[in-house]
């Protein structure tokens, strides 16, 4: 397993595969999944945490499921750009799949994704406790979506050069 820059994301993919988001919390790991076109983020329910071997045969399960051929994962950078505790805790797991799984792994900057995600689902109306139960996957799919406007963008600037 390798940890790729965004550019570099496409071409490693094979065809028809997926994009998976993570957001990794101490409680839960919110889940996300793109379309075959590496268009559109869809939050998948969250995976309960209870120790990384237990957790990563969930993960590796899930990503399976959903034909993922890399994953974006949430880096916590805090809002000066620092890096504190969550950010080496997230990077010691990405550390501890490459033991496990092929897959590429991207890091990228959750800033306030968890925010954002939250005035989504109240937007939606969607009651207190529901969102608690969803926030992590939507935070998962907010990451995601960053990415895959990120790749979007990317493949235009391409298509114009190339005119």
């Amino acid at each position: 397993m390798t940890v790729l820059a965004i550019e570099s994301v496409e071409k490693a993919l094979e065809p028809g595969r997926t994009i998976a988001g993570l957001d990794l919390g101490t409680k839960t790991i919110g889940l996300a999944v793109s379309d075959r076109g590496l268009s559109f983020a869809n939050p998948r329910p969250v995976i309960r945490r209870a120790k990384f071997t237990i957790d990563a045969q969930a993960l590796l399960a899930a990503l399976k499921a959903e034909n993922a051929g890399a994953v974006v994962i949430g880096l916590p950078v805090n809002m000066d750009g620092s890096e504190g505790p969550r950010v080496q805790a997230t990077r010691a797991f990405v550390r501890n799949m490459e033991k496990l799984t092929d897959l590429p792994f991207v890091y990228w900057d959750e800033r306030l994704s968890t925010v954002a995600a939250e005035r989504a689902l109240i937007g939606m109306d969607v009651s207190r406790q529901k969102r608690a139960d969803r926030i992590d996957s939507a935070a998962a799919a907010f990451i995601l979506q960053g990415a895959l406007d990120r790749l979007n963008a990317l493949r235009r600037e391409e298509d114009a050069d190339q005119e």
